[in-house]
């Protein structure tokens, strides 16, 4: 196993804790919580980009890799878009829309990589800028939260990723409709 996929596989084991640390703050408001989730939350954005430097400049990309890497990142964002989107304690709430578009668009990618893997066997997945800038909207609205910002600023912030969230999905469909257009399987059959 490569050190890249070690790191990930830490970045999985911290979100309990992190979701953890939330909750507690949520229930107590002792601001050590709070302090514990927001370096939680930060170490593990960081190591998300320590792990992917190893990956790419010290030749560790690998297909689990591929896998673990996006997985730490949902499961990351998800569960604190989820729970930041109910009150917690005196901090501002994300607007659910935030984690709806988050969640749909990761469904239909999850839908789409089956049907390809299904009929093309391989799936090519490419990241994106707009899915780049919507993960970043996305980790620095959850930050703003955490630091008690000014909720006009969450929702400022909570709608721009929203709109890069969709526009990053309409990316994806496109790459997918392309792979299912170069498919063999997608040729009309001769009789």
């Amino acid at each position: 196993m490569t050190t890249a996929n070690k790191i990930t596989i830490g970045r999985i084991l911290f979100v309990p804790v992190f979701i953890s640390a939330v909750i507690f703050y949520g229930r107590t408001e002792l601001d050590g919580y709070r302090v514990m989730a927001i370096l939680v939350f930060a170490l593990t954005s960081i190591s998300d980009a320590v792990d992917g430097y190893i990956a790419r400049h010290y030749n560790q990309k690998s297909e689990l890799g591929a896998i673990l890497d996006p997985l730490a990142d949902k499961l990351l964002l998800v569960s604190a878009g989820i729970l930041l989107s109910i009150k917690q304690g005196d901090l501002p709430t994300i607007p659910p829309i935030f984690i709806l578009t988050i969640l749909s668009r990761d469904v239909l990618i999850l839908l789409g990589f089956m049907v390809i893997h299904f009929i093309c066997e391989r799936v090519k997945v490419c990241p994106r800028w707009p899915g780049k800038i919507a993960t970043f909207l996305q980790m620095v609205t959850i930050i703003f939260v955490l630091f008690s910002a000014e909720e006009n600023y969450v929702k400022m912030l909570a709608y721009a990723s929203v709109s890069f969230t969709i526009l990053s999905a309409f990316y994806y469909v496109s790459d997918g409709v392309k792979q299912l257009n170069e498919s063999p399987a997608s040729a009309p059959t001769k009789k």
